[in-house]
């Protein structure tokens, strides 16, 4: 006897395609999230490091000339 492959049918196909499209907008809302957080993070190190050179340029002694 040969089985035929189970057919789904319009309901259930629509209902994935709403609980992908749902499962999709989480991930870019956390995505997006992550993304900020990021950019917070390179902006910090960014400040920290122009600090560093600052002070190290001030305990030089040296002049802007």
């Amino acid at each position: 006897m040969t089985r035929k492959a189970r057919t789904k049918s319009i309901t259930s196909i629509e209902a994935q395609i709403a609980k992908t499209q749902e499962n999709l907008v989480k991930a870019k809302t956390k995505y997006d999230a992550i993304a900020d957080n990021l950019e917070k993070l390179l902006v910090q190190k960014k400040e920290h490091q122009a600090r560093q050179i600052m002070e190290a340029f001030i305990k030089s002694g040296k002049s802007f000339q």
